[in-house]
């Protein structure tokens, strides 16, 4: 089961129980203070997850890290590039 799968497993699984609770039938009527607590949940929850989805962007990226042997070796090989470049005619404009 792909991980998108998984989710929208859980996703409908809590959707189904909040709107079994929320859209209760008069037999089952939840006490008013839970029944407020309970209808905005969705929006709630939502705001919850991209809260903690834009922390986590800005974590990782704050804890990116340099990879300075590629960097080099990266450098390394444009360098050999335009000399092959160079002595196949291919005349660079200086920078």
């Amino acid at each position: 089961m792909t991980k998108l799968a998984q989710w929208l497993c859980v996703l409908a699984l809590l959707g189904s129980a909040w709107a079994a609770l929320a859209l209760s039938p008069a037999s089952l009527q939840l006490p008013e203070p839970f029944r407020r607590a309970l209808l905005p949940l969705p929006v709630y929850l939502l705001v919850t997850v991209g809260c903690f989805s834009l922390a986590t962007v800005g974590f990782r990226l704050a804890t990116f890290n340099d990879c300075e042997e590629a960097a080099a070796e990266l450098q390394e090989h444009i360098a050999m590039a335009r000399a092959d470049l160079r002595l196949r005619g291919l005349r660079f404009q200086p920078q």
